[in-house]
């Protein structure tokens, strides 16, 4: 049965790349119609190695300073700038000899510049990505934390925040979203409260929007056969 070759980069603990490993094994309908090929990690302590090679599964350890990229506590903005073009250039030729038919961002903590994109998108690999807010509000980094501080100061369009899986363009957070989930902030609810209730979602949602792509993608395989 024709199915998609999937690569997952994180950064942390990978509770989404779990969510992952779980659905690809799965014989549910709804499950991922996918193999995971590679997991690539650019933190040394990543829990995401672990779990990768538990379920058997190829791991990459690359990083900006060990893989000599830029010295430990380098502050000249010119050469950061410069290390992480190569880096990224670097990267998207490590993913791409695995020959993958989707890449997923699960917590990757590194924004990927035109570097990666370029040859990634010329090699017709579509690229998602989760993040914790609507399309179009609070981009980047500490999104949670500024839609609650919005909530707070009753700035927040009707106290709604949410989750969305978008493809990944230069643009950070900016790509066509692939899925959306809408999630209400309650009067009396801490922060800690909203981060657990976003992140309880999170991992359905990124199995739901990887196991859509992986359908198409096995499909349109099947189809070549």
């Amino acid at each position: 049965m024709a199915e998609a070759r999937i690569s997952v980069l994180c950064s942390g603990n990978g509770t989404n790349l779990q969510a992952l490993i779980d659905s690809c094994a799965s014989d549910a309908p709804d499950s991922i119609r996918g193999k995971i090929v590679k997991v690539t990690v650019n933190r040394k302590n990543a829990y995401a190695t672990t779990r990768a090679e538990k379920a058997g599964i190829p791991t990459d350890y690359f990083n900006l300073v060990k893989d000599g990229y830029y010295a430990l506590g380098e502050k000249d903005p010119a050469k950061l700038k410069e290390a992480r073009l190569r880096y990224d250039a670097a990267l998207a030729e490590r993913i791409l000899k695995d020959k993958p038919d989707l890449i997923v961002l699960a917590g990757w903590m590194h924004v990927l510049t035109t570097n990666f994109l370029h040859p990634v998108s010329e090699a017709g690999v579509p690229i998602i990505n989760l993040h914790p807010a609507l399309p179009g509000c609070y981009d980047g980094a500490g999104a949670i934390d500024r839609a609650y501080e919005d909530f707070k100061a009753g700035k927040l369009q009707d106290n709604t925040t949410g989750i969305m899986i978008h493809y990944v363009i230069a643009e950070v957070d900016r790509g066509e979203p692939i899925l959306v989930k809408k999630i209400k902030i309650e009067e009396g609810e801490s922060l800690e409260d909203l981060e657990q209730k976003i992140h309880s979602y999170e991992h359905e949602l990124i199995v739901k929007a990887t196991a859509l792509l992986a359908e198409k993608i096995a499909a349109a395989k099947a189809s070549e056969t």
